[in-house]
């Protein structure tokens, strides 16, 4: 069984911190971050805010993202090899092709790419409030650093847009708590995917 989760949400909502906890802990598990798909910085376009738009989806090669996606549904096994993922012996269950396979997609604009949007068994959505994530951004270290003004000309309103464009797709999403502990959001999840599984068995 292949079963695709999406862990979406806001910058510096806590996303990448969950899917790791998840990953250690999810048989047969693999990832693929959206942010391993960002363009070169000088194949980012500059907006009419003045600012450099990384918080747009054209930021990220959502292609060459799809691609991998797909491969990992063509052949789990594979993917996890050739990522290094150890996966559970066959041996453990009774028919092989019974054995659970779970990719995490992560980012920050997951549900704003309608090629993805079918792909999704569950998805998640991590949101904090304007002045925690200002806050939480404000300390962060980006291999490009954030130029005054970024997050309110243009980090900010490019999530509230993109935010409602996730609410009108008709996907159906569980919305998280990033104020939460580390510890309850995590354990929220696990059990919600557990419950997941359990049901299509």
């Amino acid at each position: 069984m292949k079963y695709i989760i999406g862990i979406g949400g806001i910058t510096n909502g806590g996303k990448t911190t969950l899917t790791n906890k998840l990953i250690k802990t999810l048989p047969n598990c693999c990832v693929v971050h959206q942010d391993d798909f960002f363009k070169k910085p000088d194949q980012i376009e500059v907006g009419e805010d003045g600012f450099r738009q990384w918080d747009v989806i054209t930021a990220m090669d959502m292609e060459a993202m799809t691609n991998t996606i797909k491969g990992w549904m063509e052949n789990p096994v594979k993917f996890a090899r050739s990522h290094g993922v150890t996966l559970s012996s066959a041996d453990d269950v009774a028919n092989p092709d019974e054995q659970i396979h779970i990719l995490i997609v992560e980012g920050f604009l997951l549900y704003n790419y309608s090629n993805l949007l079918k792909v999704f068994d569950k998805c998640y959505y991590i949101s904090i409030p304007y002045d925690e994530c200002k806050k939480r951004r404000s300390t962060r270290q980006y291999t490009v650093p954030d130029p005054p003004g970024l997050f309110d000309g243009h980090v900010w309103p490019m999530y509230l847009k993109h935010r409602r464009e996730m609410e009108n797709s008709g996907l159906y999403i569980e919305y998280l708590d990033g104020l939460k502990t580390k510890e309850e959001i995590y354990n929220q999840v696990y059990e919600d995917i557990q419950n997941n599984l359990l049901n299509r068995l």
